[in-house]
């Protein structure tokens, strides 16, 4: 299994939702992961974010108004780096039911 970046979310009102990202892989590739390291749009604070948390799946919460394409560098504790992306969706509570 390949590792990716998955999503959750859940619309907040006014334009505004609460999402949150992880990694997702075999429990062997996630064993192998020492930190993950997110690239959030420029626009939010602190827009780079560094996740060291393995019990979580390297889960990053946060909370925004749009799409974008995250870009996050997974450091292996052999020293090896994967870049992976993934575009952001966000959905209102009437088109979550297409999902």
């Amino acid at each position: 299994m390949a590792l990716r970046i998955e999503q959750g979310f859940k619309y907040r009102g006014e334009d505004y939702w609460d999402w949150w990202i992880w990694i997702d892989g075999s429990q062997e590739e996630l064993d192998q992961i020492d930190h993950v390291t997110y690239i959030l749009h420029p626009t939010f604070a602190n827009p780079v974010r560094e996740v060291k948390n393995r019990s979580t799946k390297f889960r990053l919460d946060t909370a925004g108004w749009g799409v974008f394409l995250i870009r996050a560098t997974v450091k292996h504790k052999n020293g090896r780096e994967t870049p992976l992306t993934h575009s952001l969706t966000l959905k209102y509570p009437d088109q979550a039911a297409s999902r």
